[in-house]
């Protein structure tokens, strides 16, 4: 690890793994930064360490993740696995924790490719034990092998969830029933793009796992209300199809899913642009077509600026990387644009029929917007009902409700309630989301220790500068 680096990359996924590799292999000094301890991302999570070794279990798809971590390896980049980046300043100094020391690392320049969160998909009990999100369910089938055992029941949309039905049939494991809770309408609204779709390469995969997992598993389809009951864990899921009766199905197990949004909180609190996608329904990053930001020496690769897909990631963070040696005055112009030619074609396939999947697979907005005793920011307790309640007392976006509510001011810094406390203010107020804002996030966006503050450097404006740029 050396002092200062020409280029830092922020996130090991696809993304990140593939702008570190080519920056690294053009003799830029390259720095990888991730939390993790082992490379991949959250799609190719524990690719090197995974003991699920029976490559049909996870797909191919996931395999192909190694395909990434060889030529990284091999490419002379920097790799500081297990470094928690909580501060990016204005003068690209980066302030990471990492075996309970923090430092300050400078580069020229920085690519984040922080990728993607799971959308908070507030239900009343869904902080009950025995309740959590399809992505953390992949996460312990991927590192640990493990799956969840008793009756267990998906619940939601988007393809993550299907693709972890037929990931736990493949293991062998136990799925009781999935409640779909995808709007009719939405097969309507998303028609209009199945030409696109049906060139694309979801569409033979897509239909190959959806139909496996129908034979296998009992789906309930057009699912509009969801509640998980029980008296110290879940026990039960209560539903209702359309507008009939509720009914009860036995629960050990509630996985939660409708779709992910772009992991902003760095970007956000470096002071990124940002606006709001009313397609994919959330904040997305302000970037051009290399993924360059509004702050001078930051780019966005991957998911993080906007949802496309692992495949889209990877070719987005090499485009990434080409801009970032042409700022850095390693290539000029024109060779950017001949190497990137190939990349941006590949990027146009992987995103095509994305509008098709976007349109889709759309949260309903009952589930976007929760019944008033459901609570939507669990590290303060903050119920929705409490959000509209400060609405009528002149709240009027997601910042002020930190003030009111102590919302989005807790250890997740707003992941975890942010897109559903301002879809809630919108509602509330009659008016688009674009309209209300999101938080406004200040460093560290990660809780770190008084202990590693004190390991940073002891000179006064040194501190300030880290606190408060």
């Amino acid at each position: 690890m050396t002092t200062r680096y020409d280029l830092a990359v922020i996130g090991a996924g696809p993304a990140g793994l593939a702008a570190a590799t080519l920056a690294a292999k053009r003799g830029v000094s390259t720095v990888l930064l991730d939390e993790q301890p082992a490379p991949g991302g959250q799609i190719y999570r524990a690719i090197t360490q995974t003991p699920v070794r029976n490559p049909s279990v996870l797909g191919s798809d996931y395999w192909h993740g190694a395909d990434l971590v060889g030529p990284f390896r091999d490419s002379g980049a920097d790799y500081l696995p297990g470094s928690t980046v909580w501060s990016v300043s204005r003068g690209l100094e980066i302030g990471l924790s990492r075996e309970g020391a923090a430092r300050l690392l400078p580069a020229k320049h920085i690519i984040l490719a922080t990728g993607a969160l799971e959308r908070p998909f507030a239900i009343p009990g869904w902080t009950l034990p025995g309740v959590m999100g399809a992505g953390a369910a992949q996460i312990l089938l991927k590192t640990s092998g493990l799956v969840a055992s008793g009756n267990v029941v998906l619940a939601g949309t988007g393809p993550l969830l299907w693709l972890l039905a037929w990931q736990y049939l493949r293991a062998g494991a136990r799925i009781d029933t999935i409640l779909d809770t995808t709007p009719r309408e939405n097969w309507r609204q998303a028609m209009p793009h199945m030409t696109e779709f049906l060139r694309s390469g979801y569409i033979g995969k897509g239909l190959k796992l959806l139909l496996e997992v129908r034979r296998k598993v009992k789906v309930i389809g057009n699912v509009s209300a969801l509640r998980a009951e029980g008296d110290g864990r879940v026990q039960s899921v209560v539903h209702r199809q359309g507008d009939g009766a509720e009914a009860r199905l036995p629960a050990d197990t509630l996985l939660l899913h409708h779709g992910v949004v772009p992991n902003i909180n760095l970007a956000n609190a470096i002071g990124c642009a940002q606006n709001w996608d009313e397609g994919q329904r959330c904040w997305v990053p302000t970037v051009d077509d290399w993924g360059a930001t509004t702050v001078e020496g930051v780019s966005i690769a991957g998911d993080g600026a906007g949802i496309a897909g692992a495949l889209a990631a990877e070719h987005r963070g090499r485009l990434a990387a080409l801009d970032a040696l042409h700022r850095l005055g390693r290539i000029d112009r024109a060779e950017r644009d001949r190497d990137a030619a190939p990349h941006r074609e590949a990027l146009d396939r992987a995103q095509r029929g994305r509008v098709f999947l976007d349109t889709l697979y759309k949260p309903a907005r009952d589930f976007r917007v929760p019944q008033d005793d459901t609570i939507v920011c669990r590290c303060e307790e903050v119920t929705a009902g409490q959000v509209r309640e400060a609405v009528k007392l002149g709240c009027s976006g997601p910042n002020q409700t930190k003030s009111f509510l102590r919302c989005g001011m807790g250890p997740c810094q707003g992941r975890l309630c942010g897109p559903t406390v301002t879809e809630v203010i919108a509602d509330a107020r009659g008016v688009s989301p674009a309209e209300v804002g999101y938080y406004r996030l200040r460093p560290p966006v990660k809780p770190i220790t008084l202990a590693e503050l004190a390991s940073l450097p002891k000179s006064e404006d040194e501190i300030n500068a880290v606190l408060h740029h």
